[in-house]
């Protein structure tokens, strides 16, 4: 079975290595800091033999050059990387990549960035989704709009419940304050927010998260629930999101 070897880069990013023992092979899922990916696949034995971009941001790809220059790792990624760094092969919703026998799906999760992409790797029950959804939230709006981010989450929606996912970032404290402002009378939120509390507190990470409960607890994901929609108004589920993505912005 695939390893993912998770750990702490910059100043609130996750960094994953991919590995799969059969074949030899790592990619490198994202790049904030190339020097200290290398320094953990150096720690693992492992040589990053790929590097599956899913969006454009430095916090993303920064760490591509250093990479490649120390490996001659292959870079997969949307055409917006090459703002970066230079592109191996390109990728776009539909496509598929691979690591030794197992296929990750690309998913198109455009919004925070436009050619945003997620990638979802069926066989092992998770997905690599950069900052379209974090634990109880969802990337800031740069470059989409709410009708095509919206279209994106209904894609991370629709993938199965017991699907893990992995998020970029320790966001999740922060996300849950507003999610209880958003979403107060969700009983299964608030089971989730004294967990995600109580692991702050050990100093534990809060990432990855499992879409199952996402669904029930993320408050940019329940933009389609009448309820929600009649709390944050809009007359269709892509209006009552950028309600929501708007009043998180401000709060």
């Amino acid at each position: 079975m695939l390893t993912v070897h998770q750990f702490p880069c910059l100043s609130d990013n996750y960094g994953f290595l991919l590995h799969d023992p059969a074949s030899g092979e790592t990619a490198a899922i994202d790049t904030p800091d190339g020097k200290e990916y290398l320094k953990q696949a150096e720690a693992k034995g492992w040589t990053i033999t790929h590097i599956w971009n899913t969006h454009w941001h430095p916090d993303h790809a920064g760490g591509n050059k250093d990479i490649v220059a120390a490996t001659g790792a292959k870079i997969i990624a949307p055409q917006e990387v090459s703002k970066l760094s230079g592109i191996d092969q390109i990728v776009s919703h539909g496509d598929s990549v691979k690591i030794g026998a197992f296929t990750a799906k690309v998913i198109d999760v455009s919004g925070h960035t436009n050619g945003h992409i997620a990638f979802h790797l069926p066989d092992a029950g998770i997905a690599f989704v950069g900052d379209a959804v974090f634990a109880l939230g969802c990337g800031r709006m740069f470059e989409g709009k709410p009708d095509q981010f919206w279209a994106s989450l209904e894609r991370i929606k629709a993938l199965p419940v017991n699907t893990t996912l992995y998020c970029a970032h320790e966001y999740t404290a922060a996300n849950a304050k507003f999610a209880l402002h958003a979403d107060p009378d969700n009983s299964a939120l608030r089971a989730y927010v004294d967990e995600i509390t109580a692991k702050r507190e050990r100093d534990e990470w809060t990432v990855p998260t499992q879409l199952g409960r996402e669904l029930d607890t993320n408050p940019f994901l329940r933009a389609d629930d009448p309820a929600m929609m009649a709390k944050w108004g809009g007359s269709s589920p892509h209006e009552t999101f950028a309600a929501l993505r708007e009043a998180k912005d401000n709060f």
